[in-house]
């Protein structure tokens, strides 16, 4: 975990409950949990990269994306998602071996499987679980992402610089 430049998050069930709500006028609801938002935030504050891919398309997802500084880093309609994976890696300049990948499902198997550090979220299939160095004890949409950060950024032992900048705990002497 120590040599993770990028953090790569699958959207529908890692990110959100895996739930589509729809509501009366045919408009997708999604339903974001801030928690995994500060992760993502602390993370970019360290200087690790986070990025989404998803195999739907959605404009909710796009403005997440955007609130939280990721367009760069951000690949939907996606089949493949080990080729996107490598690409995100290319994008942010850093090696696969150096990339940590959250998933879900079976469809996030092949991006887990390329990366150096796969993660499965709490309630992950078995598939992803048996693939993963680490399975958080959240479920996706629950802060799943924020307790991965955490651990990696703990294990990078940045995770004082987000206390002291966000939360105004100064590190001992």
């Amino acid at each position: 975990m120590r040599d993770i430049k990028l953090i790569v998050c699958d959207v529908d069930g890692v990110l959100t409950a895996g739930e589509i709500i729809y509501d009366n006028q045919g408009n997708e609801l999604k339903k974001f949990n801030v928690k995994d938002g500060f992760g993502i935030k602390a993370a970019q504050y360290t200087g690790v990269k986070v990025g989404v891919i998803t195999a739907r398309e959605s404009d909710v997802v796009h403005k997440r994306v955007e609130e939280l500084g990721m367009k760069d880093y951000y690949h939907y309609l996606v089949h493949d998602k080990a080729i996107a994976v490598q690409k995100l890696a290319e994008t942010a300049g850093c090696s696969l071996e150096h990339t940590a990948f959250i998933g879900d499902d079976v469809i996030d198997m092949p991006a887990m499987k390329i990366v150096g550090f796969p993660i499965a979220v709490g309630d992950a299939v078995q598939e992803v679980k048996d693939l993963a160095k680490i399975i958080t004890d959240a479920k996706g949409g629950k802060g799943a992402v924020r307790e991965a950060i955490e651990k990696i950024l703990k294990s990078q032992g940045t995770w004082h610089r987000v206390l002291e900048n966000f939360g105004g705990i100064r590190k001992p002497l």
